[in-house]
């Protein structure tokens, strides 16, 4: 099992910048590492992307530098398998609401004595058994392998005091987008009740000494951060729409 660079930056408090990747491209994942991004999070839950992408775009993480994680369709034990089978160094799953759900996505991640893993000899992940023993990886898996909970739910944040009190997850990470539907603002996380949410939730991350995650934009980047976050990613089309607005804005004035 190879180091995490993204857990090792969490761990000493250090920002971590992302790009969320919804269609298979192992190129793009090496564009992202050739931009300085730290980490790329593949989204099987709302991309395109096979497991067969996924272990590709993995490869092609590793080779670049960057660290891959998974999002996976849902947070069943079946979708977490699957992704983290194919080298993904963590995943970040979606909707989960109370601290028993967040104890079973342990269980998924984790080998034994922490959770209950499937385990395989001749997977990517376990490096297809060339190298060391199975219980050697299984030390080295349940140590690297990173942990990120979303909490997206009006139920999550009610729960929240008791999902920041799990061990053994590394990141709580708030989606804005859904959770501003749960709360009956669709698409508008700056409604003051959302807002309040959010704000509150990252305080009790704070104050629990736990990491909290979100998605920030260029201009909201300073924000979470003062915030306290730590785990920060950008969607790739948002990255290609400013990119291009701007390009041609400047092009178009030339004229």
């Amino acid at each position: 099992m190879k180091p995490n660079r993204l857990k090792d930056k969490l761990r000493a408090g250090e920002p971590a910048f992302g790009v969320s990747v919804m269609i298979p491209s192992p190129q793009i994942v090496e564009m992202i590492a050739a931009a300085g991004f730290d980490w790329v999070l593949l989204d099987c839950e709302h991309g395109t992307l096979t497991l067969e992408s996924v272990e590709l775009m993995a490869m092609a993480a590793e080779a670049s530098g960057i660290t891959a994680i998974a999002r996976p369709i849902t947070r069943s034990a079946e979708h977490i398998l699957q992704v983290l089978d194919r080298g993904v160094m963590g995943v970040q799953v979606p909707h989960v609401n109370t601290a028993e759900e967040a104890r079973a996505v342990i269980a998924a991640v984790k080998y034994h004595p922490s959770g209950r893993r499937g385990l395989a000899a001749g997977t990517r992940a376990a490096n297809y058994d060339a190298h060391g023993t199975l219980a050697d990886y299984v030390k080295a898996a349940n140590d690297a392998t990173l942990i990120a909970v979303q909490l997206e739910d009006q139920a999550a944040i009610d729960n929240i005091d008791a999902l920041l009190q799990v061990e053994g997850i590394d990141v709580f990470f708030i989606g804005p987008s859904d959770l501003s539907q749960s709360m009956g603002h669709p698409g508008n996380p700056k409604a003051p009740a959302v807002a309040q949410a959010i704000d509150a939730s990252l305080r009790k991350m704070a104050a629990a000494g736990r990491t909290p995650g979100m998605p920030a934009v260029a201009d909201s980047v300073r924000g979470v951060l003062d915030q306290g976050v730590r785990y920060i990613y950008t969607h790739l089309p948002r990255l290609l729409a400013g990119s291009a607005k701007d390009y041609l804005a400047k092009a178009k004035g030339m004229d």
